[in-house]
């Protein structure tokens, strides 16, 4: 098992930033590749961004692509989204997710574990 805890979120004006974080404990973390994906209001689930179990590759949805940046330190068994030049479509509750062969980028994809999700809701 693998527990993942989502912080960082909040209230942000259009144009601001936000960092998100992710804890995680259990299994060792370095084994897996992680991922950050979001739910708005009424709509699909769907893929933000991606690293692999050592970092040395990232993917990103064309949406947040020059915007976002996902990292993670495997010491401290974190992973990180930041976030700059927010838009009001970024609204959304953004989840971590864990997979041990890589994260999914279609909304159909279920992570193998994933947290509680952290609001994040920027307003125009």
């Amino acid at each position: 098992q693998v527990q993942l805890v989502e912080s960082g979120g909040g209230l942000v004006q259009a144009g601001g930033s936000l960092r998100l974080s992710c804890a995680a404990s259990g299994r060792p973390f370095s084994n897996y590749a992680m991922g950050w994906l979001r739910q708005a209001p009424g709509k699909e689930r769907e893929f933000v961004a991606s690293i692999t179990w050592n970092g040395d590759s990232t993917d990103y949805a064309d949406s947040v692509k020059g915007r976002f940046t996902i990292s993670r330190d495997n010491a401290k068994n974190m992973v990180y989204l930041q976030m700059n030049s927010l838009k009001p479509e970024d609204t959304a509750v953004y989840y971590c997710a864990a997979d041990l062969l890589l994260v999914g980028t279609d909304s159909s994809y279920v992570p193998d574990y994933w947290g509680q999700g952290t609001q994040v809701t920027v307003s125009s």
